[in-house]
Parts: C-alpha cells; structure tokens; sequence
C-alpha cells in the first residue's frame, strides 16, 4: 500500500513492538516469561539488532517488559500498588486489589539490638530486642525482603504471635501500644549477593531499599524495618493534598 503525500510509515521498530504488545495481550507471552532471544527474534521480524533493540525498549518504558543484563527480556506481571494516605498494612492494600499475599518468617530471635539500629529506636546501645525478618511474596513470587527490630519490653508479649499472618502493627496494638506515625526513606539501590537468590534476581540488579522507624503515642520509637524492594513488581504511588504531602512510600506491614 502506497504513502500518500503527508502520511508517515510507522517506524519498523513501533510495529513490531504493537505486534509483541498483542502478543502479549493475548497470552502468548506470559508474565514471567522471557521473551526469545533477541536474535531469535531479529531475525523472524527480518529487522537489525538495534531496531529489535528499540521495540524492545519501547516495550519496557510501557513497563510491559524489563530487560535483565545477562538473563534476558521478561514480560512483566501487573504492578502491586499502594497509594499513601493512613498508616495501614502494606498487605491489606495488595489483597484489596486482589493480590495474594504471603508472608515467610526466615528468622525470629532475641537479639542485643546494633547500635545503629538502638539510635534508631532511641535506645541505650546494648539494649535488647527482637529481630525479625520476612520475606514477602505476591501470590508464589517474592517481592520484598524486610527484616525488623522491635524494643525488648515486648519480646515476651508478642511471643506467641504468629507473625506469618499477623502484621506487627496488629500485634502491638494487641498489646495496648497503637502506631501513629512513621518516618521513612526510600533510595534506589542494587541488589546484594546474599539475597539475589531469596529474591530471584541477579546480584547489582536495581531495586529500592527502604529505612521505616514508626513510633507510637509521646513519640516512642517501636519498629524499625529495613527491606528491599523488587521495583518491578511493587510501584510507589504518593498522594498530595494542598498544604501537605504524604511520604512517598507504602507501609511494610
């Protein structure tokens, strides 16, 4: 079909990336899967390298695709997402979008709190606590790695506490302490060698590491959370409000 005089060919690399966006759509490529080779692919689109290459990322700034140096072109599952506003469980969110949620305890133990973690919670160095770390997983696929540290006056109050399945929000207001505000930093990150494999990532892959103290009632520090978080799967959204914004990350819980 001929160009009439005005009308632009579509570039070769948009229609092929319509043609792996409809394939996609239509469930031949599935989240999780890796796309084929780029070569492969090259080549049964009779194109070069660098145009596949351009489709490809037209694709990942769609985020229909991300690209991993090394492994490959993964189509992406639907983001999680959590808009600020309460302090609530990060978990309640997902399930209220229809995500399941599960959450594996790795470790649970008495610890002597580090130091830096103590300042964090406003205690003397060498005070006690509780160290616990999570790995939480949408549906089968892990998402987050958190580890959390809770002062030692409540140790022997949460110790039968299942906290597979309940938050630590839910567990301290159990017992009379009810969070009302957290502090948060949220900073881009690359994935470190001891959880690439909990996380099913390679090591250096980008993620997004996120620094949580949350007080109760006269400001007293009772959680500080330290997670990583696979960017791909779980997306930030914050909401504004004149006057007022609010922190720009959901709560882990």
């Amino acid at each position: 079909m001929a160009v009439r005089d005005g009308e632009r060919r579509e570039p070769k690399y948009a229609t092929i990336a319509a043609d792996l966006q409809h394939r996609i759509a239509i469930g031949e490529f599935r989240p999780g899967q890796a796309l084929p080779p780029q070569r492969e692919l090259s080549t049964s689109y009779g194109v070069t390298l660098m145009t596949l290459r351009q489709a490809l990322g037209q694709l990942a700034d769609q985020g229909l695709v991300s690209q991993e140096p090394g492994r490959g072109t993964f189509v992406s599952g639907p983001k999680a997402a959590h808009t600020m506003g309460p302090l609530r469980s990060l978990s309640d969110d997902l399930r209220a979008q229809g995500h399941t949620v599960d959450t594996v305890v790795l470790a649970r133990e008495e610890v002597t709190l580090p130091d830096w973690v103590a300042e964090r919670l406003g205690r003397p160095a060498g005070s006690p606590g509780l160290r616990i770390e999570r790995l939480r997983r949408l549906g089968t696929t892990p998402a987050i790695h958190q580890t959390s540290w809770v002062p030692g006056e409540f140790t022997r109050q949460m110790a039968g506490v299942d906290l597979s399945v309940t938050s630590l929000y839910d567990a301290l207001a159990a017992v009379g302490t009810t969070v009302v505000r957290a502090d948060e930093r949220l900073a881009p990150a690359l994935l470190e060698d001891a959880l690439a494999a909990m996380l099913n990532r390679p090591a250096g892959a980008p993620v997004l590491h996120s620094d949580r103290t949350t007080y109760a009632e006269n400001d007293i520090a009772v959680v500080f959370d330290r997670a990583t978080i696979l960017g791909d799967l779980i997306e930030v959204r914050a909401v504004h409000t004149r006057g007022a914004t609010a922190s720009a990350f959901p709560a882990l819980r």
